[in-house]
């Protein structure tokens, strides 16, 4: 294709560039507007430019991919509902034999749950929880956000739906389910190994440190219950009525002693004046009960009948001098609540029950829509259908589900697809890869590494998915002239290469910015990773996972 006229090409230079800023950073100070109003102004502008009609613009939405990105993002939001991620979560401390052992996990069980649950969804409910575990064994958090990062992009290249980009890649080349996680699942355990011997080995002296020094007691940040670790969330403990009472009076309910023969008379006749039917009448009997008898040491029991009906019923107060001084009250007459207590512990094992069938069936229809997907059934309208089966088993309003749907995700895709397409028709793209692509052809080792080196370098300059929509149908086209097979090959190592170099900075992947802004905004146990700590993991470990990988992807 050829270069269109001046005035096309510079416009949709502009919009696409406009669009690249907003895509790469955010937050400009001069338009801080964010990915998705960025990705609708590319568009806008690529409509009022004219460099792409209407009609084409709405023809470039790739409505399958929308699709495929709304499904899966409704089961990932039912599995959290599920508790999935609790037990994932659960798993990484269940057993650890260490900081090394734990660093470990945290690799092996990113990686697989990403590439059922995409990477996105993994780094946003096991950040935090990551946070409490690396607190609780008072080690540094880097390296445990650095594993949950890195393995997360690596272990989504293995699945179609673990990433955006490989649902694009998949949709475009019609590779299966099943042919897709052939291809990529060896050089996705491969690089999981590799990432997680890489940090250990760079991480190895941080991880060394022994937990308990003679002699004191070991630096770090105070470690949290077991309980705090299993939940997402801390929560404030609940205080009982019993925390009314002065802790310097009452410390402890204690069972009725027999009563005493050094009953306190005026105390008797003070109490049996009134009728105790609240909580303030019960202080004031503490009060008077303490007034009258502070240096005794035997312990008092008073017996307070009740005027309603008299000799019926009696309160006893029993006071223990050893300790403070404990008050109880016995034989209280049965409260209206009691009966709807008793009610609702009856219903708790109905209610287990019910939950218990509700995350079976989950978990059964998401295992139903993998094997669906693994007999080659269209991914989109798969993953369509195990949502509005799991909106529908609910049986409640699916409002609530719904508003959980990043929908500004959607969009973004929306604007993307119209700026890259508007920004092909320029023929800018196509006069750049024809430039390259004598030497990147994948039938030589010189070809694969240069074509690695160009998807690397574009994914991390342009971001993944775009890059993926830029060069895609142009890799393909050339890896078809040799083979079929070597088509399939070159759809593939765009997959494997674009994913990975997620790693490469900070910047490379939405994952790790997750990572970095769960971590950096976790209420009690924040951190930040900041962008050259990344790098100087994010090198080595992209460099050799890529190369490593490569070699597994093409022997397919």
């Amino acid at each position: 294709m050829a270069l269109a006229g001046t005035s096309k090409v510079v416009l949709g230079c502009i919009a696409f560039g406009i669009f690249w800023v907003m895509a790469v950073f955010p937050t400009v100070p001069f338009m801080p507007v964010g990915r998705t109003a960025g990705s609708l102004l590319g568009a806008m502008l690529m409509v009022l430019f004219r460099v792409i009609s209407p009609e084409d613009a709405y023809a470039a939405i790739d409505l399958p991919i929308i699709g495929l990105l709304f499904g899966t993002m409704v089961v990932s939001i039912f599995l959290e509902r599920a508790d999935m991620f609790k037990y994932l979560g659960n798993l990484l401390s269940w057993k650890s034999r260490g900081s090394k052992d734990l660093l470990f996990r945290v690799c092996i069980v990113s990686a697989f749950a990403s590439a059922l649950f995409t990477n996105d969804t993994c780094c946003v409910v096991l950040t935090e929880f990551i946070l409490k575990v690396a607190r609780q064994n008072n080690l540094p958090p880097q390296p445990f956000l650095l594993a949950l990062a890195t393995s997360s992009n690596i272990g989504s290249a293995a699945t179609p739906i673990g990433n955006p980009q490989n649902l694009v890649i998949a949709v475009e080349s019609g590779i299966s389910f099943g042919q897709f996680l052939l291809g990529i699942f060896p050089a996705m355990i491969v690089g999981v190994l590799t990432n997680a011997a890489i940090l250990l080995l760079y991480f190895w002296k941080y991880l060394s440190v022994e937990k308990d020094q003679e002699g004191g007691q070991p630096e770090g940040p105070e470690v949290v219950a077991d309980d705090e670790v299993t939940s997402h969330r801390f929560t404030p403990a609940r205080m009982s009525h019993v925390s009314s009472l002065n802790p310097d009076d009452v410390d402890c309910i204690s069972e009725p002693i027999i009563r005493s023969n050094s009953v306190n008379t005026s105390v008797n006749e003070n109490l049996r004046s009134r009728s105790i039917n609240s909580e303030a009448d019960i202080q004031l009997a503490i009060k008077s009960l303490r007034a009258s008898s502070m240096s005794h040491e035997m312990v008092e029991v008073s017996t307070v009948p009740d005027r309603r009906d008299e000799g019926a019923s009696s309160r006893k107060f029993t006071r223990t001098a050893s300790q403070q001084r404990s008050v109880i009250i016995e034989d209280l007459p049965p409260s209206p609540e009691s009966n709807g207590e008793k009610e609702k512990e009856a219903e708790v094992p109905e209610k287990r029950w019910k939950i218990l069938v509700w995350k079976t069936a989950v978990y059964l229809i998401t295992l139903g829509m993998l094997i669906a997907l693994l007999m080659g059934l269209n991914m989109s309208w798969t993953a369509i259908t195990a949502a509005l089966v799991l909106l529908a088993l609910d049986f409640t309003d699916a409002q609530a589900c719904l508003e959980k749907v990043s929908y500004s995700l959607l969009i973004f895709f929306c604007g993307m697809f119209i700026t890259v397409d508007g920004f092909n028709k320029t023929g800018i793209p196509n006069t750049l890869w024809e430039l390259v692509e004598p030497y990147s052809r994948i039938d030589s080792a010189k070809g694969v590494a240069l074509l690695a080196v160009v998807i690397l370098i574009l994914s991390n300059v342009a971001s993944n998915v775009p890059t993926v929509l830029l060069l895609g149908t142009r890799v393909a086209a050339s890896a078809a002239a040799i083979s079929h097979d070597s088509e399939r090959k070159a759809w593939l190592i765009l997959a494997w290469v674009s994913t990975v170099a997620g790693n490469l900075t900070l910047l490379g992947s939405a994952a790790n910015l997750i990572v970095c802004e769960q971590a950096r905004r976790a209420q009690f146990f924040g951190y930040n990773l900041t962008f050259w700590s990344h790098l100087r993991f994010g090198v080595p470990s992209t460099i050799v996972v890529t190369a490593i990988g490569l070699l597994i992807v093409i022997s397919y």
